[in-house]
């Protein structure tokens, strides 16, 4: 019978080691296939947040957008503080929406942002490819004050994205919705 000390010195098994990497592969793997990327930028006075929804416009949104159906995008973004062994703190919310809807008639697409419930933009379009670029994708959008964080604290964005009208899997690969978040320390 070997010794415990013979143990110690061969290290981790090999099946061990491969059942790590498996599970840090699967976890890589479940991130991008949620496809929300999220980059945090702290710049003046704000926090501008640039997320892309790379997954988002299926065939299923394609169709249910030719056919005439409105069909909306919300992004809940939240600020939040990471607290050590408690729960984290919700500093400030927005809520981007994007609808989108399709004149069989004109052959138009009609795309509205809205931020906190207030009209930001309204585009008319006839590219189905700047429908999808403005449904998915946010670049440097002002959404929080630096005036509210505390110097020198670990802080990170969370947003969850869902669609409208939800059909479980019929325009959303998701079901409810899908979520990411990105962290960054705020230094002043």
């Amino acid at each position: 019978m070997p010794s415990w000390s013979v143990f110690a010195r061969r290290g981790p098994s090999k099946g061990l080691i491969c059942a790590a990497l498996l599970a840090a592969m699967t976890a890589v793997v479940a991130a991008q296939a949620q496809g929300l990327r999220i980059v945090p930028l702290v710049r003046d006075d704000h926090v501008l947040v640039t997320f892309e929804l790379a997954d988002g416009f299926t065939d299923e949104v394609r169709a249910a957008i030719r056919s005439g159906l409105k069909t909306t995008f919300t992004y809940t973004v939240d600020l939040r503080l990471e607290v050590p062994v408690w729960v984290d703190r919700t500093i400030a919310t927005a809520v981007v929406t994007n609808s989108v809807e399709y004149d069989n008639l004109t052959r138009l697409h009609t795309v509205v942002r809205m931020l906190d419930g207030k009209v930001e933009s309204s585009q008319v379009t006839d590219s189905e490819t700047a429908v999808r670029q403005l449904m998915t994708s946010f670049q440097r959008l002002p959404l929080f004050r630096t005036s509210t964080l505390e110097p020198n604290r670990e802080y990170y964005v969370r947003i969850s994205a869902t669609a409208r009208p939800s059909n479980g899997a019929f325009l959303w690969p998701w079901g409810s919705g899908t979520s990411g978040q990105a962290k960054f320390t705020f230094i002043r």
